[in-house]
């Protein structure tokens, strides 16, 4: 819920990203490379002092605790029974905690593209698997800003199909295509949860609009992401944009905090919420914060607006608010939504229905009945509407047990 006064003001009006600006390195080689040194040796500066829950670390090798590079904790927001992806799953400490908590009806799939690490999270992969007495983890080779791509295969393909011509090179996109499409490495909306930990900023900067609409592609419909990723509250300098020390440090890639949001938004999520901010910085350079955040967002807006007379009461406190899609709700009020909407505002595995009253209609119009409800304007719902034209009950039981008689005035 995007809560907003009738006054609203926006003090930070330059919108530029750090998209904009040219790199003059190769960045995945740089993180490719600062990544393999730190699955060799511990590396402190890679990662931010977080705290996770030492009851899910017990069963974990120490090499894998001490060579995991985050910022924060996104497994502390995963539920039993879950599927879950974790982009940029490293030596696989997330991915081993997550493990736990989904249990053997569970399923997490760790998504790295660096061999090394992926070693890492495979060696000791038996050794859990024994402890926990059952096997729920997967490591798979991948980007994670092209989920479909199953890197594992695209090396075999390439071992039996040099690429020695342009023709080869031609036959080669081709497979790509097709892998994407027959044999995805994450299927469209087949996941529960997308985690991430600090890895988002490690992304080119022209690949990230791409991320974010393949973390929305893999979710199922009412799945969630949360990501925890260094931000910075000003634009960094083309000089921080050109090292590839702070590149692959976490910090030249780094979203503004406000655009970080705007791409969850611009992607089609919904019930976006900032679920952890660190008031103190990681890092100043040039004056530029860079702290931790962990944000989560919900799939599920996309669909047919279909009118079924239901309608949500907004509890308050505050006296309006509008949604993502530019709904304004106001506190008290019976606002007519469609059967899409009231879903959302109402799900109790979602973000927003401790803020909601929901009113259901006297008389239930089947989803291949109802016509089509136009969301594009605010509409407070009669009360007949809800009840029905006909509905003249009357009901004067004076021995009513609402409240006893020392209640009443």
């Amino acid at each position: 819920m995007n809560w907003e006064n009738s006054q609203q003001d926006l003090s930070m009006t330059d919108t530029t990203t750090n998209e904009q600006l040219t790199v003059n390195y190769d960045i995945e080689n740089a993180v490719l490379e600062r990544y393999q040194e730190g699955s060799q040796q511990v590396q402190p500066d890679l990662c931010c002092p977080t705290d996770y829950d030492t009851n899910y670390l017990d069963i974990l090798p120490q090499e894998i605790i001490e060579k995991d590079y985050g910022c924060g904790d996104p497994t502390r927001y995963i539920c039993s029974g879950e599927t879950v992806v974790d982009l940029g799953s490293g030596a696989g400490k997330n991915c081993y905690i997550i493990a736990q908590k989904v249990g053997a009806e569970g399923k997490v799939i760790g998504v790295d593209f660096n061999d090394d690490m992926l070693a890492l999270a495979r060696k000791y992969q038996d050794e859990i698997t024994a402890k926990l007495g059952y096997k729920n983890t997967k490591f798979v080779k991948g980007k994670i800003q092209d989920l479909a791509l199953d890197l594992d295969r695209v090396e075999n393909w390439l071992k039996a199909n040099p690429i020695t011509s342009i023709d080869a090179l031609t036959s080669f996109e081709y497979e790509c295509n097709s892998l994407r499409q027959k044999q995805p490495l994450i299927s469209d909306n087949s996941v529960d949860v997308v985690i991430s930990n600090c890895v988002l900023n490690l992304v080119r900067p022209e690949d990230k609009q791409k991320l974010f609409q393949e973390i929305h592609r893999v979710l199922k419909r009412g799945g969630r992401a949360v990501i925890s990723d260094i931000v910075c509250d000003e634009n960094p300098t083309p000089e921080i944009m050109n090292d590839p020390e702070l590149w692959s440090g976490c910090i030249a890639g780094a979203f503004r905090e406000d655009v970080f949001l705007e791409m969850f938004e611009e992607s089609g999520f919904h019930g976006i919420e900032i679920l952890k901010r660190e008031e103190k910085p990681w890092q100043v350079i040039d004056g530029i914060e860079f702290r931790s955040v962990t944000v989560r967002a919900f799939k599920g807006k996309e669909g047919e607006c279909l009118e079924r007379n239901q309608a949500v009461i907004y509890q308050g406190p505050w006296k309006q608010v509008v949604d993502d899609d530019g709904h304004t709700l106001y506190r008290g009020k019976r606002m007519a939504v469609c059967d899409k909407t009231f879903q959302i505002y109402t799900d109790k595995n979602g973000p927003y229905h401790q803020d909601f009253l929901p009113v259901e209609p006297y008389t239930n119009i089947p989803l291949d009945a109802a016509k089509k409800f136009d969301c594009q304007r605010a509409k407070i719902r009669k009360p007949v509407e809800t009840k029905g034209l006909d509905y003249r009950v009357t009901n004067s039981n004076n021995q009513s047990d609402c409240c006893s008689p020392s209640d009443c005035c």
